[in-house]
């Protein structure tokens, strides 16, 4: 388990998630799995961060509310824009308070996720992800529903509220079957299906490694235009960059195709090249859809990146809060 996996790193015993790559429903090993990382989730997390969702994506109500004039230090996200061109004056569209939050995850589970060198798979991470999304934004009345798709097959857990549903849908996550060699993931079709039906204002959580083509950006920022948004990034460290081992074997799962390579200093740049600049157009894209990103490493300390984020995020967003206010009195 992630106990044995983390002896030796000098990282805390629980900095890599339980490995969930052959659970089936009621497999007492993955049972004895989300045990393990739900009481990760819950002692880490809890006391660390306090309140509800607004620590995870703090902002105003749900609920759109009556429009009136626009005033200095508004937001311009909450424009009007068809009352505006009626009147001829900015409007904004106020927020009625709502305490329940419904939050959609898309959880991408393609095949090259079904990877890992160093101690756990994406797709392990991918879990881990959902698991502390799931704990950050339930309670109170709050319903959490999830897209898990595979490019094989995509399916839907309605959105519910209550730790039973909660623990229901993360065993639906980790037990989601591997899609079969050369099976292509379809992240835009995934996150397209968010849209139909038209939900209420809430909030939406893409998790994937975002390693395939851009084609998703047209749908997430319409889905921007009406929920708050979040992306998380899981990586292993040989998405990036190629170590030195001579002669290497490479196979991409989701074409099939495989092919052998002397790893030179010049493919090494060249790889390192391509994965960094790719990144770029996702960071890109991904800041164009107002989503915040969060980079989750297999290598790494996953859930100490998730309050480090949710604590920065808390301190930026709530910081904006106040200067927006004291622009508006002035």
């Amino acid at each position: 388990m992630s106990g044995a996996l983390a002896r030796g790193t000098g990282r805390p015993p629980d900095s890599r998630p339980p490995s969930f790559r052959s659970g089936e429903l009621r497999d007492p090993t993955l049972a004895a799995a989300l045990r393990t990382l739900e009481l990760t989730v819950r002692r880490r997390l809890d006391g660390v961060l306090h309140g509800d969702h607004l620590g995870l994506i703090p902002g105003p109500g749900s609920e759109p509310g009556d429009a009136r004039e626009y005033q200095p230090g508004d937001d311009v996200r909450q424009m009007d824009w068809s009352v505006t061109a009626r009147t001829t004056h900015p409007h904004v569209r106020q927020s009625v308070a709502d305490r329940e939050l419904e939050t959609w995850m898309v959880v991408d589970l393609s095949a090259s996720l079904d990877f890992g060198t160093t101690g756990c798979e994406k797709r392990d991470l991918a879990v881990a992800a959902a698991a502390a999304i799931t704990h950050l934004t339930s309670g109170g009345g709050n319903r959490i529903g999830a897209v898990v798709a595979t490019g094989a097959q995509t399916t839907r857990v309605p959105a519910r509220g209550g730790r039973i549903h909660s623990q229901t849908l993360l065993r639906t996550i980790a037990t989601t079957p591997s899609a079969a060699d050369g099976v292509r993931g379809e992240l835009r079709a995934a996150i397209e299906a968010l849209r139909r039906p038209q939900r209420r204002r809430g909030m939406a959580v893409v998790i994937s490694d975002f390693l395939g083509p851009i084609d998703w950006e047209r749908s997430l920022r319409a889905i921007s235009a009406r929920h708050d948004v979040l992306a998380v990034e899981v990586l292993d460290p040989r998405d990036l960059e190629l170590p030195d081992v001579g002669d290497v074997v490479l196979h991409d799962p989701e074409t099939g195709r495989t092919r052998e390579f002397s790893t030179t200093p010049q493919l090494r740049a060249d790889f390192a090249e391509a994965a960094a600049s790719h990144r770029e157009d996702v960071e890109r894209a991904l800041r164009r859809c107002g989503a915040p990103r969060l980079t989750l490493r297999t290598d790494g300390d996953w859930i100490a990146d998730v309050v480090r984020f949710v604590s920065s995020r808390r301190h930026t967003l709530g910081s904006s809060a106040v200067n927006s206010a004291q622009a508006g009195r002035r």
